[in-house]
């Protein structure tokens, strides 16, 4: 299946984030014609039939890149995730985890976008136990802990459900963090009319840039730069309601503010 050069930039920089067996388990996926697919269909539903912003493989990647720079960061803090901190596993099993379910995550919009998180998980579950099966062969334990997690990080993206595990917290925030201008680029060239869903497309226009950084009191700095105010509706009713859901909140900083104006300190 051809890959745009969007897509194939965003594996490299993705993989560029890993090490031993999460690695060679971004390298499956990346080549597995089936998540594959899925990916990209879930861009037709989402783009062309509802008219909403990327749903896609580049989502799924850049929601990626976000989750697993967050985890380097806690790390760097000295911060340790679930499994470590219940001695399930190390740090690089919670790679695995927010790896495989942030690359998964949306493909329930492959079938409808209301509950669209439990179709993720529905059509999830058969890969993730293939890709566990195929990884951790020599362990049936670990691999029912974190097919358990991948699928709590899965259902718990859209906030509607509780979540516990900062490897779900993780999953939910790199979700939220990718509202950047070029999400919404393709369906605004679709369509020019109006209709349900154009201001998280004209919202996501307006932000420029969601720069992930070491804070200077916590852990992780989210920092959104926005050319129109807006921006603020993706800030306070998409980002912010999952941070506030997240048992990663603690960590964050999060400010917002359009180029040239005074910045809003939310956390």
């Amino acid at each position: 299946m051809k890959k745009s050069a969007k897509q194939s930039h965003l594996e490299n920089k993705v993989l560029r984030k890993l090490q031993g067996r999460s690695y060679k388990i971004a390298e499956y996926i990346f080549q597995d014609e089936e998540i594959l697919a899925l990916q990209d269909y879930a861009n037709v539903v989402s783009i062309k039939r509802l008219g909403f912003n990327d749903h896609g493989p580049v989502h799924m990647l850049t929601a990626t890149l976000n989750a697993l720079t967050m985890l380097e960061l806690l790390a760097s803090a000295g911060i340790l995730l679930n499994l470590e901190q219940e001695g399930i596993g190390d740090l690089d099993d919670s790679r695995v985890v927010v790896l495989i379910s942030s690359l998964l995550h949306d493909i329930g919009m492959t079938v409808a976008r209301d509950r669209h998180e439990f179709m993720s998980v529905n059509l999830a579950t058969p890969i993730i136990n293939r890709i566990l099966d195929k990884f951790y062969s020599d362990d049936i334990g670990k691999r029912v802990i974190l097919r358990s997690m991948a699928i709590e990080c899965i259902f718990g993206h859209m906030a509607t459900q509780t979540i516990h595990s900062l490897e779900a917290g993780l999953v939910l925030i790199g979700d939220g963090c990718d509202m950047e201008q070029g999400r919404a680029r393709i369906s605004q060239k679709l369509s020019d009319s109006a209709k349900r869903g154009d201001i998280h497309r004209y919202s996501s226009s307006a932000i420029n840039k969601v720069i992930l950084k070491k804070g200077t009191i916590r852990p992780i700095k989210i920092a959104v730069e926005m050319s129109e105010s807006v921006g603020f509706f993706q800030i306070e009713e998409v980002l912010y309601p999952k941070i506030q859901s997240s048992p990663v909140k603690k960590y964050i900083e999060l400010t917002a503010g359009v180029t040239g104006k005074e910045v809003k300190q939310y956390l």
